[in-house]
């Protein structure tokens, strides 16, 4: 199953959006505390839909927990940023991977990205743009990974 991480999310519809993305893909949503909404908030749940409920949802209280409990796949973490090398469609991904994304105006940690600079990807854009929406980024993404594993994905998916 698909690992969709968020560190230090700022936008509670984004949040609410990813998540009912993770449903409709069989993805397990990681949200990395703190974060600048409560998660019970209705904006969460109401860009969510009836999907809310539904979500394999992972809240953690601090990056160094998530990091500690998985620190066996760190292998298989993907950080998304503007500053990679590495488009995401050059990466290969699998079907259990992480997907790390940053807060909305903060991106991820520079020390995560120092220290994973093979891991670290990102989605080209033309010479205006900084960044995408985060809710757009994760769709790219994901459905990246979803296409490189299709034959591990295609029993969860309808088609």
């Amino acid at each position: 199953m698909l690992n969709i991480v968020l560190v230090h999310p700022q936008i509670p519809q984004n949040s609410g959006s990813i998540g009912r993305m993770c449903v409709n893909i069989g993805a397990t949503l990681h949200i990395v505390k703190p974060t600048l909404f409560n998660l019970d908030e209705k904006s969460v749940k109401r860009a969510g839909l009836d999907y809310w409920h539904l979500l394999d949802l992972k809240v953690w209280e601090i990056l160094e927990e998530f990091l500690e409990k998985n620190n066996k796949d760190s292998a298989r973490f993907f950080y998304a940023t503007t500053k990679a090398k590495k488009l995401y469609f050059e990466a290969t991904f699998k079907k259990d991977d992480f997907l790390l994304f940053g807060g909305e105006s903060t991106g991820l940690p520079p020390f995560l990205l120092e220290k994973n600079p093979n891991q670290s990807i990102k989605i080209p854009m033309g010479k205006d743009g900084r960044s995408l929406n985060l809710a757009t980024s994760v769709g790219i993404v994901a459905y990246e990974a979803i296409r490189q594993n299709f034959n591990h994905f295609k029993d969860e998916l309808s088609y």
